[in-house]
């Protein structure tokens, strides 16, 4: 995160770690970053629509899931017409009340963990559910296959890098918010799901059902269920509503913004770059939209949830390339700026852990990649079976595809096959904030501001 924002601060564009991976890795694996990030963000609109009208089952069952799929998609039609505007304002209520929510469970698991809850008679417990059934279910391989749930999971971080080219002073809002990112993460996520795992147990019969939105099988609401306290479930069931919305509305936000970006550079149809006088990309939100009216198929009978499975099948890797691109990205532009003649002291922000941050980013990504190619050879619990490895692996030999295709039309085209831009070539200066050589966009007031400023500020 904190690489893209060092990036983003000096080169605010549009479809900011696709661009990036261009000019400073290969235009061709941007070329394929790039489709599979927008492709990813298309497919998974229906889903959460999907998901989100799920959860009202939780309180009724007598109105049809469809019902609530035109409810939430024509909310997210409203919002579009507010552009990047619309987009934020609804983003930070609803972040609001996911962060209240975070916190609120994390004083309540704290609470439950120790005893302090009347009408659970379980008492203290402690590590008591680490032990007995056990933290980590099936090894090393159950590990393993959790990889690409946990990304997809944790995927729209990096859009604090994509709102760039829309931010009103990103020199000063990206660099707090790549800070706030990765904290939040480390306490609001981490923290959260490690205490969930102190209160609840992996081997709760609850969980057996758990897939998409099914809240009577969230684990968040079982702990709740399992303390006895009436009442609570049904608000957390309203947070995951409030947050799977949420995702969908980021789903509208990054697919338009990185095809409008493809198609500014001759890598998608071009009548995907154009905008309104509200600086919306018209046409793409429009075919976001569209997508969103997949969800209507988990209304047919028969094979809705294959038609599901193999779409998120495509997408199912996407957001480990796209971080990976981004370590990448990072990695090279660092040469490239040294290759200039510029030094770091130069950057307006600089990554705190530097080129050895995004090199370690890189290989736990690869590393993701590699076992999520074990676990869907050979599944957890099951034999290896075609079907069940593409389901879990399709979108890498799609990435390869693009990448493979894109090269070979740029090679005929112009005669050159390098696998990476050279150092010494990259345009580090094209694109560059103005005045950002010369310091002026250089802030430094973080650094007088007292202890306690600034670790408020890492949250806040």
């Amino acid at each position: 995160m904190q690489a893209l924002g060092e990036l983003a601060v000096l080169y605010p564009v549009n479809g900011a770690f696709f661009s990036y991976t261009c000019r400073f890795v290969d235009e061709s694996l941007g070329f394929a970053v790039g489709w599979q990030y927008a492709f990813g963000w298309l497919v998974v609109l229906p889903f959460e629509l999907t998901a989100a009208s799920i959860t009202i089952e939780f309180w009724r069952d007598d109105i049809p899931v469809a019902a609530w799929v035109a409810v939430f998609l024509v909310f997210l039609i409203v919002i579009q017409f507010f552009g990047v505007r619309g987009y934020g304002e609804v983003e930070f209520v609803l972040s609001l009340i996911k962060i209240m929510a975070c916190c609120g469970f994390i004083i309540f698991a704290i609470v439950v963990d120790v005893g302090g809850v009347p009408t659970d008679d379980r008492g203290y417990i402690g590590a008591k559910y680490w032990h007995d059934p056990g933290a980590f279910k099936n090894g090393f391989q159950g590990f393993c296959s959790v990889f690409v749930t946990a990304a997809f999971a944790f995927g729209g971080t990096e859009m604090v890098g994509l709102a760039a080219a829309e931010a009103a002073e990103p020199h000063k809002s990206l660099p707090k918010a790549t800070r706030q990112v990765f904290f939040r993460i480390a306490f609001f996520y981490i923290v959260s799901l490690f205490l969930l795992g102190l209160i609840l147990r992996s081997d709760n019969e609850g969980l057996l059902g758990a897939h998409g939105a099914n809240t009577k099988a969230s684990p968040f609401v079982l702990a709740i269920q399992e303390a006895g306290v009436k009442g609570l479930p049904s608000v957390f069931n309203a947070v995951i509503t409030i947050s799977v919305i949420s995702v969908a509305n980021s789903c509208a936000y990054g697919s338009t913004r990185t095809i409008q970006a493809l198609a500014t550079v001759d890598m998608a149809p071009k009548f995907f770059a154009k905008i309104d006088k509200a600086g919306r990309p018209i046409w793409c939100v429009v075919l976001q939209l569209a997508f969103g009216c997949l969800a209507f198929v988990g209304e047919a009978n028969g094979a809705s949830g294959q038609v599901f499975g193999w779409l998120l099948a495509l997408t199912a890797l996407s957001f480990l390339f796209v971080w990976m691109s981004i370590c990448l990205s990072h990695i090279r532009f660092r040469a490239g700026w040294k290759a200039a003649g510029y030094t770091t002291d130069q950057l307006p922000y600089k990554a705190s852990m530097g080129v050895v941050g995004s090199w370690c980013g890189f290989i736990i990504n690869w590393i993701a990649i590699i076992a999520t190619f074990y676990v869907s050879l050979f599944p957890v619990g099951g034999k290896p079976d075609a079907m069940a490895f593409f389901q879990s692996y399709l979108a890498a030999p799609v990435a390869i595809a693009f990448y493979l295709g894109w090269k070979i039309k740029t090679g005929i085209q112009t005669g050159k096959w390098q696998l990476l831009v050279r150092a010494e070539d990259m345009d580090v200066t094209s694109g560059l904030r103005e005045g950002t050589l010369e310091g002026k966009y250089h802030d430094v007031t973080r650094k007088n501001q007292p202890m306690w400023r600034r670790a408020l500020g890492t949250f806040f």
